[in-house]
């Protein structure tokens, strides 16, 4: 039988450096803070992403390797620079600045890892936006067939919505957020029945994130809602998502449930806007839902 041990999250897409206005740089792109809460988490995810032949990658990788991650999915690039971002805030909401022709950007299909066993597949649409990343993405669904795990995350200028719909059709998962719901399932009256209009026969959730409002999962049986707690110290929401979504990938894993799942991404999603950008090398904030979470 299957235990959660034998799954191994594989995480495509982007890595990064965000640039903020206090001149803080941290390490980010969503698939990269997915794949480091689900380390810290212990579930060993294999990232693969391409950095540059500069210092920011350099740092990238030793940052990885402190963390015990697996440098196996990291290509190296003597061409193009590692990715970066320029974050500025409106109204305390994160805008981004994604700077093009990044190392991200040209994943070798050539160069991907040994992928083997039980795996599950995440990724969100940036790495969509380059052919050469693109064609190494469908070179990991040819060889896994793993089931998929959507994270829409829309940047602009960097997506299109024919892309979008190719990837909800293959996805097992969704995750997104309400300006994002909006952009891709227009005309529709209240976000239940926005949610409704992405479930498939293969969809088995969507999940909804709302900021200080809290999040919904809709399946075809059930929806649950939750709320963050009302006491929090923010420093900003860079990532948020992106730590609720790991927490989803978790309890999938782990064969949570869907109330259970939900308000545990919930939970940590929370604790991340107290910090500053969307990861953290503090390993007392992961050990402690670690203990809390307990099976």
């Amino acid at each position: 039988m299957i235990t959660h041990r034998d799954i191994r999250p594989l995480i495509f897409g982007e890595v990064l450096f965000d640039h903020f206005p206090d001149g803080s740089n941290i390490l980010g792109g969503a698939p990269f803070n997915v794949a480091w809460h689900l380390q810290a988490f212990g579930h060993s995810p294999l990232f693969i992403s391409r950095v540059g032949n500069d210092r920011p990658g350099e740092e990238i990788r030793s940052a990885m390797q402190a963390w015990g991650m697996d440098l196996s999915g990291l290509q190296f690039d003597t061409v193009h620079a590692t990715g970066s971002v320029e974050v500025t805030f409106s109204e305390g909401e994160p805008r981004y600045e994604i700077i093009r022709q990044r190392a991200y950007d040209f994943i070798d299909e050539t160069e991907l890892p040994v992928i083997a066993g039980s795996t599950l597949l995440y990724h969100g649409s940036l790495a969509l936006r380059h052919v050469i990343s693109a064609k190494a993405l469908a070179e990991v669904h040819r060889r896994t067939a793993a089931p998929l795990f959507v994270d829409i995350n829309l940047r602009s200028p960097w997506w299109e919505i024919k892309s979008v719909q190719q990837m909800l059709g293959k996805a097992r998962w969704i995750k997104l957020n309400e300006e994002e719901l909006r952009l891709i399932v227009p005309g529709a009256i209240g976000d239940k029945q926005l949610l409704s209009g992405l479930l498939t026969d293969q969809t088995e959730f969507v999940a909804l994130t709302r900021g200080a409002k809290g999040a919904s999962i809709i399946s075809n049986s059930r929806t649950y809602d939750v709320r963050p707690q009302p006491t929090l110290t923010f420093v900003d929401a860079v990532g948020a998502g992106d730590a609720f979504c790991s927490v989803l990938l978790a309890g999938i894993i782990r064969q949570w449930p869907l109330s259970l799942t939900i308000e545990r991404a919930q939970q940590f999603a929370s604790a991340v806007v107290g910090i500053r950008g969307a990861t953290s090398r503090d390993r007392e904030l992961y050990e402690y839902f670690i203990d809390a979470w307990k099976d």
